[in-house]
């Protein structure tokens, strides 16, 4: 080596003379393996997955006017063995192909999903509800997936104060058993197919029993069960199969429930007394194909409401729950489909509906009452032959309260002694309270401020109060959810009786650790980097002196613009930033939108969302038309011919958010669920290049399993569509050939396609049918439930089509995510699914 060294730290120059190079040893054998070393060659980088191709089998459709093809209408043939195994395999490579892009994203997705597990509400146990002597709650044990039905006498849980959780339901000291275990739903999963969904729950007004509903996914119904609460024993009767709603009669003694046709149309209603062994009594049965019907029974369980309705009219029967088998009397119809519900309080029926007032439309929901003869019970209202709506009340019935436009009832609540009302004054919400009777000076109908009601103060930025379960009439304490976009959902008891009020559950993450982390007011920005003082205004509400609302205002701003949409319609958008990041002008952006059934935008606060918020994302909320929170009128500017108007509003707020920088160009992503996704999809369809991302969701069904708990809230009759396991993508195929039976909610939201304009209404905003062909889509998630009775076929054959007709980019895949048929029923799995969609948008963005 030495020998090589030297003569090659020789040169020769022109001359011919030699000299030495001046080279050092180390860098001299670093040339050399230089010169001779040889690099690796670069592996090729692996080629992006390439998406399923499903069969194509073209089948031609013609109606009115129009004609065309659809290859993939095979995919709802349900009844056709061949289609299924075709959409099971389909179904395993659309997860498959899932995986393989999300590839990268593993570490991802646990730190997502070990973030949002962290800020789960610890608290397993619901907030205990007060009926009569008895506090009812749920609670989550240790290990277990399901929770348990629970209750404690209120004067145990008031002298053992100190044991609100006992692990036993047992005070050792005392040797006294405090709780009593009612339902365990880990074991109702046993008894059902391995997981435990309920749908309906009622307890008897005498507290002996327990009606209940479980979901049979082998038979594909609810089955209806009676638990003696006393014994813990199943009664043996009554028993029903498909059964959708219930109420209790006779103080406990007797029920009545309706069951669902093959096709799950609510058609028959029938009466059963506990412990009977005579069958049970058919009382009421609709055969014809677009009639429904639900019950309730009042507050004080003296009347069970029965509504049945259809596409042509409204009807409300009253059943007297001391003696069921007396009788119905009509005490409403109409002549369209509208909403009514019928309450009692102290001889008087109380009517709260939207229905035409003397022939013309209203925007808004109005209060009527009426007195009843009490020994002749509900039917004072029957005057012969009951012909229409106007006819029993120009009567019989007087308005609460003149009509205001400065303050909308949005519902309303009662007990013994108050009337609790939900009001809204321009967007803002609130809640105030008035004493019954109401004031005798008072003669007819009157103003609500001329009335004095004391309002509950609430803290800033409230987007939603929503009314609790209330089942106690004689309580003087009412129970309401107050939400908003900066602040988790605070359970708040209201005692009507001295006007104080305390927040019984609500998750605190103001934390010290998250202090240290944001700091605190002093340091955060005192006005929105992103506001337009032209075109925002601010929710404004009370703040506590204590802060005990556990906002987090003070690290996250909250915001309202509004926008100009078509027809120069202001849209109101709701804008949520983290104070702590800097506006660079490039921050991603999420777009959420709804706009169907007259429904309230959800824009509770979501701590899975957090995630987002924390990586410098802006979080938008599109109060587009056809949605709620402006009356009928804005509901009804955006369903049936006129849900176009819904997308352009959706489309005007995207370009907002970008034409004022709030959002980086081509950093915004759509969000929409059930109805939301036909909205962002038709969107997209429209203007594919505004989106870089979007995520299309089945609806939850935890949205579903409370309705029944609601008292007067209008919300008990806003539908929830079938298709709220998968987005609403088919609507032509959905709408003309339904293979689950739709209502007339569903036809006077998106048209009935017998209508000649409704059917090319809905041929024009249809996301499957309007796809652009040779276009760039922007990448899109879409999750829907495994289980194929939920219209999964909508999301497959809209991926396909998309695909098949743009200029597909593997770097903007569209991915379909299958889910577990109730995810919200398991803690782990909601963190798995939401630590995916929002890596998926993560990953999308470059973010």
């Amino acid at each position: 080596m030495r020998n090589l060294l030297s003569s090659a730290a020789v040169s020769i120059h022109r001359d011919g003379s030699r000299r030495r190079l001046l080279i050092p040893t180390a860098q001299f054998i670093l040339l050399v393996f230089h010169r001779s070393y040889k690099a690796p060659r670069q592996p090729t980088p692996p080629a992006p997955p390439k998406p399923p191709k499903p069969p194509q089998k073209p089948q031609t459709f013609t109606f009115h006017d129009a004609t065309w093809d659809d290859p993939y209408s095979w995919m709802s043939k349900l009844s056709d063995a061949v289609a299924r195994r075709h959409m099971d395999v389909l179904m395993e490579q659309e997860e498959k192909y899932t995986e393989a892009v999300m590839s990268g994203t593993e570490k991802l997705q646990s730190k997502l999903q070990t973030e949002m597990a962290s800020r789960m509400q610890f608290d397993l146990s619901t907030p205990p509800v007060r009926w009569g002597p008895w506090l009812y709650y749920r609670r989550v044990e240790e290990g277990k997936q399901y929770s348990v039905l629970c209750r404690r006498l209120a004067s145990l849980n008031e002298e053992f104060i100190s044991n609100k959780s006992p692990f036993s339901g047992f005070d050792f000291t005392s040797g006294k058993r405090i709780e009593q275990k009612l339902v365990d739903y880990n074991q109702e999963a046993e008894r059902f197919g391995g997981y435990a969904y309920e749908e309906l729950s009622e307890v008897s007004p005498d507290h002996k029993f327990l009606a209940y509903t479980m979901y049979d996914k082998d038979n594909d119904y609810f089955k209806l069960c009676v638990r003696n609460l006393n014994s813990g024993a199943l009664c043996s009767k009554p028993q029903a199969d498909r059964v959708c709603n219930l109420a209790w009669a006779k103080g406990g003694r007797a029920l009545l429930y309706v069951v669902t046709d093959q096709h799950k149309k609510p058609c028959r209603l029938y009466y059963s007394v506990i412990g009977s062994t005579d069958e049970d009594v058919l009382l009421l049965d609709e055969p014809q194909e677009n009639v429904h019907m639900t019950i309730r029974h009042t507050k004080d369980f003296r009347f069970v409401s029965v509504n049945v309705f259809s596409m042509t009219s409204s009807k409300v029967f009253l059943i007297n729950a001391a003696d069921p088998l007396s009788g119905m009397t009509l005490v409403w119809e109409c002549g369209a489909p509208v909403h009514c519900i019928v309450e009692h309080h102290r001889g008087y029926l109380y009517l709260f509906t939207d229905a035409a007032k003397e022939g013309r439309l209203v925007d808004h929901y109005y209060l009527l009452h009426s007195p009843v003869d009490a020994s002749s019970g509900p039917r004072v209202w029957e005057v012969g032959i009951i012909i229409s709506f106007q006819l029993v009340f120009s009567c019989l019935c007087q308005n609460v309260f003149h009509d205001d436009q400065d303050l909308i009832i949005e519902d309303v609540d009662f007990c013994d002694t108050h009337m609790v009302l939900i009001v809204r004054e321009g967007w803002n919400y609130k809640l105030c309270a008035l004493p019954l009777p109401l004031s005798s000076r008072k003669s007819g109908a009157v103003y609500l401020k001329e009335l004095n009601p004391a309002f509950l103060p609430l803290p800033i930025y409230v987007s939603q109060i929503s009314p609790g379960t209330n089942y106690d009439f004689y309580s003087s304490s009412m129970r309401f959810t107050i939400s908003s976009p900066v602040m988790p959902d605070a359970v708040v008891d209201y005692d009507l009786s001295n006007g104080k009020w305390n927040i019984v559950q609500q998750q605190n993450m103001l934390h010290e650790r998250t202090r240290i982390l944001y700091g605190t007011s002093s340091s955060a920005s005192s006005t929105g980097i992103f506001s337009d003082s032209l075109n925002s205004s601010s929710s404004h509400g009370v703040k506590s002196e204590d802060d005990i609302w556990n906002d987090l205002s003070e690290f996250y701003a909250c915001e309202r613009h509004f926008v100009s949409s078509h027809n120069e319609v202001m849209v109101p958008l709701t804008v949520v930033y983290s104070r702590m990041i800097e506006n660079t002008k490039r921050n991603p952006g999420l777009l959420h939108g709804h706009g169907a059934y007259g429904e309230l935008l959800d824009k509770r606060w979501r701590s899975e969302l957090k995630s987002l918020l924390d990586r410098g994302w802006v979080l938008a909320y599109a109060d587009v038309r056809g949605g709620g929170g402006q009356g009928k009128a804005w509901h009804h500017a955006g369903r049936s011919t006129k849900k176009l108007n819904s997308v352009k509003d959706y489309i005007s707020c995207a370009k907002f958010l970008i034409e004022k920088e709030i959002v980086g160009e081509d950093k915004l992503a759509g969000w929409g669920s059930s109805a939301g996704g036909l909205l962002v999809a038709a969107a997209i369809n429209h203007q594919p290049d505004l989106f870089r991302a979007a995520v299309l969701k089945a609806r939850s069904l935890i949205l579903c399993i409370d309705i029944h708990l609601c008292f007067f809230s209008v919300f008990i009759w806003l539908h929830i569509p079938v298709w709220f396991q998968v987005p609403f993508l088919d609507a032509t195929s959905t709408l003309l050939y339904p293979i689950i039976p739709l209502t007339a909610a569903d036809y006077e939201e998106f048209g009935y396609p017998g209508d000649k304009d409704d059917f090319h209404a809905i041929r024009e905003y249809s996301p499957y049918d309007n796809i652009q062909n040779d276009a760039v889509y922007p990448a899109v998630l879409i999750t829907s439930s495994y289980n194929t009775r939920f219209g999964v076929w909508e999301a497959a054959k809209w991926a396909t089509r998309v695909r098949q007709q743009t200029i597909y980019d593997p770097n903007r895949p569209v991915l379909l995510h299958f889910s577990a048929d109730i995810v919200e029923e398991n803690r782990y799995m909601q963190c798995k699914e939401a630590a995916l969609e929002t890596a998926f948008l993560l990953k999308m963005m470059d973010s």
